[in-house]
């Protein structure tokens, strides 16, 4: 089995699309005004609005942001990472800080309220475990 892509749904989802497109800069791809896709390197984010859920369910219509979810990018730096994604953050959860697992973490909101967590190695073990 192997992991391909994350969906996520969103009420606004030009607003969605290109916060994703600035945060961790990449281009878009839309198949549809309710469907696009931003490739990241192992992974594909596709976004879709909340219509496209029409498609599985009437009952699956109504969507707010998770809390119980965290979308994770390995960034180069995470400190100057903050310095943009504060500019573009709908909210800031935590600034930059060291976890106790090794990774220096920022962990913010994507428009819909799902959280997002950048982050860099920077304890030994965790530098291996990226290598």
């Amino acid at each position: 089995m192997k992991l391909t892509s994350l969906r996520l749904i969103s009420k606004n989802i030009k607003a969605a699309v290109e916060f994703y497109e600035q945060a961790i800069g990449v281009t878009s791809r839309w198949y549809t005004e309710d469907f696009a896709e931003l490739s990241a390197g192992s992974v594909t984010i596709a976004i879709g609005s909340t219509r496209t859920m029409k498609m599985f369910s009437e009952d699956l219509t109504d969507f707010t942001g998770t809390k119980s979810t965290i979308i994770e990018f390995m960034v180069d730096n995470v400190d100057k990472e903050y310095e943009r994604i504060k500019a573009i953050a709908s909210e800031i959860i935590q600034e930059p800080t060291t976890m106790p697992w090794g990774n220096r973490s920022l962990l913010f909101c994507d428009p819909d309220g799902n959280m997002i967590n950048f982050f860099t190695p920077v304890s030994e073990e965790a530098l291996k475990k990226f290598s």
